[in-house]
């Protein structure tokens, strides 16, 4: 099975995690993407959702699906029902790296929002030790230097990802070679730097469960 073939299994695999009549958060990236055009089929069983990302928010209302700010959603009910987004890797405590579509901070305050966590991927995600996949970190601009030092000082390279800016008008740093064996102790080391709005090391907001795709059938893991 090829792998945009598992992503499409996944994305249909948690429409059953969908709550009726409820708000959902959806995340950003390609199986995110393939998860909304499934969630299409049964868009008159939900309010609406809550977008990680303005390309998410777009997507979102192409098929017709109403888009809530946070906010809105929050005035209305006092969780998001579930949060269904992908990941860049997951390791067997189901913690995650994400930001590789550079949506990391809002997907996070999305997850957090959330009831339950459900992330979709394929196989080629799960990991031993996070930190193959660069760790994006979200800064500041005034605070590059800054962060680009601190960066380094944990065992990576540090690279400004260039050409890009957040939805909320901030940069992304990446950090390389890595091997994240704390991922928690990590994320709250990251998380006291002044300047950093967030990094894309998912401990605090990891995975209550995750549907991994593979060549003989979606696999879940809780």
């Amino acid at each position: 099975m090829a792998q945009n073939e598992m992503k499409k299994k996944v994305a249909e695999a948690a429409l059953a995690y969908v709550v009726k009549g409820s708000i959902i958060g959806v995340g950003t990236g390609s199986t995110a993407n393939m998860f909304i055009d499934a969630l299409a089929t049964i868009k008159d069983d939900i309010q609406g959702a809550v977008a990680s990302s303005e390309v998410t928010a777009e997507r979102l209302q192409s098929h017709g699906i109403q888009v809530f700010s946070l906010n809105e959603a929050l005035q209305q009910v006092d969780a998001l029902s579930v949060y269904i987004d992908g990941a860049d890797e997951f390791d067997g405590k189901k913690c995650l790296i994400k930001g590789g579509g550079g949506a990391l901070t809002r997907e996070k305050i999305v997850a957090a929002a959330s009831k339950q966590f459900v992330c979709i991927v394929d196989e080629s995600k799960q990991v031993d030790c996070l930190g193959a996949f660069p760790l994006p970190i979200e800064v500041i601009p005034m605070a590059e230097a800054l962060v680009m030092n601190i960066a380094q000082d944990v065992g990576g390279e540090a690279k400004i990802r260039e050409g890009f800016t957040t939805d909320n008008g901030n940069i992304i740093v990446d950090v390389c070679g890595l091997e994240i064996h704390d991922a928690l102790a990590l994320e709250n080391d990251l998380n006291e730097v002044p300047g950093i709005v967030t990094n894309g090391v998912f401990a605090h907001q990891r995975a209550d469960v995750i549907l991994m795709g593979t060549p003989s059938g979606v696999q879940t893991i809780e």
